[in-house]
């Protein structure tokens, strides 16, 4: 036998004894939802207790639903806190970018006006114009400062809510401890929240996420679109389920801090792709506020952010945006 013909059948033999990885799955609950991982590993590892050690230490510091976190001892606080873990000034630096880049339409200090409307942990109230504009009148990041170890109120009755931010932050926290274990090919999912690395080796593809059509109802899901993402982050902002009704009309959660008013815009939901959950899952509430109209103006100059917008048009049906950089990417369901 030549060498070449030796060293082919050595290689042959080689692959046929090997055993295709198996996924690992690891699910668990947090920031009041559930997250799913899927990742692949030589070495069999299963992470399940480091991350939700991470996640405890992230909702210690950003869940306004935990009394004894950071936000919430700011909350409380008159003049605000020291830093005691990396997140909450990472997540109130993010926040911050995305508040200037969206002319305020993202903006956490919208947590008055939040459990105002009945969607926080505070009481809701009955609401009128004279109260809105009460609550508007500490409502804005300039009434915060943020220093090397503090984080400084200007008003007293400022208060912080990361419901908009938060589920991809914790995405972020995942998927930078698997990256750190040398997991390459990981998909992250968190509370509809998540990341996308490498591919799914057993399918030998590209991850693909499913989007919520708008009219699912809680009990009944189902899908509009499927995109493939590699490499990405993935978000998605919607009214399907989370809403108030009040005197027979619902109101959505998603609160815009310059009416003071829940959001009521045909947008029915913002599905956002960027390099960092932690920034995507900022801009899709953004998007949410601002409606599909200035949304898809402010996409087509800032093409680092690409998304899919769906919104009911004048004749009823629902209508579909997707920005180049994603289309190809994605499927719809007729």
């Amino acid at each position: 036998m030549s060498t070449p013909q030796l060293l082919l059948t050595i290689i042959l033999s080689f692959w046929q004894t090997q055993k295709p990885v198996d996924a690992i799955h690891v699910e668990g609950y947090t920031m009041g939802t559930t997250y799913h991982i899927t990742y692949f590993d030589d070495q069999t590892r299963n992470f399940k207790t480091s991350v939700d050690s991470l996640l405890q230490k992230v909702n210690h510091s950003i869940n306004t639903y935990d009394p004894a976190s950071e936000v919430s001892r700011f909350n409380t606080s008159k003049r605000g806190i020291a830093f005691e873990l990396s997140h909450l000034r990472i997540i109130i630096k993010k926040s911050q970018e995305v508040y200037k880049a969206s002319n305020g339409a993202f903006d956490p200090t919208v947590m008055p006006l939040v459990n105002a409307w009945g969607f926080g942990p505070g009481k809701n109230l009955t609401m009128n114009k004279a109260r809105i504009d009460s609550l508007k009148s500490f409502i804005g990041f300039e009434k915060i400062r943020i220093t090397s170890d503090s984080l400084i109120k200007l008003d007293p009755r400022v208060q912080l809510d990361f419901g908009g931010i938060g589920q991809g932050y914790g995405a972020d926290v995942i998927a930078s401890f698997l990256q750190s274990k040398g997991i390459k090919n990981l998909l992250i999912e968190l509370g509809g929240e998540g990341i996308a690395m490498g591919k799914n080796i057993q399918k030998d593809k590209n991850w693909t996420i499913g989007i919520l059509d708008p009219n699912s109802t809680r009990d009944n899901q189902f899908f509009k679109a499927y995109a493939e993402v590699k490499d990405q982050a993935y978000t998605t902002a919607g009214n399907y389920f989370n809403y108030r009704e009040i005197n027979g009309k619902k109101y959505s959660h998603t609160i815009d801090p310059t009416s003071g008013y829940p959001s009521d815009l045909p947008l029915l939901s913002a599905s956002v792709f960027a390099k960092d959950c932690t920034a995507a899952d900022a801009w899709d509430t953004a998007f949410m506020v601002m409606g599909h109209t200035k949304s898809i103006k402010f996409l087509k100059q800032h093409r680092d952010l690409n998304a899919i917008l769906m919104y009911t048009s004048h004749t009823g049906p629902i209508e579909i945006f997707s920005t180049p950089g994603i289309k190809d990417q994605v499927t719809l369901e007729r």
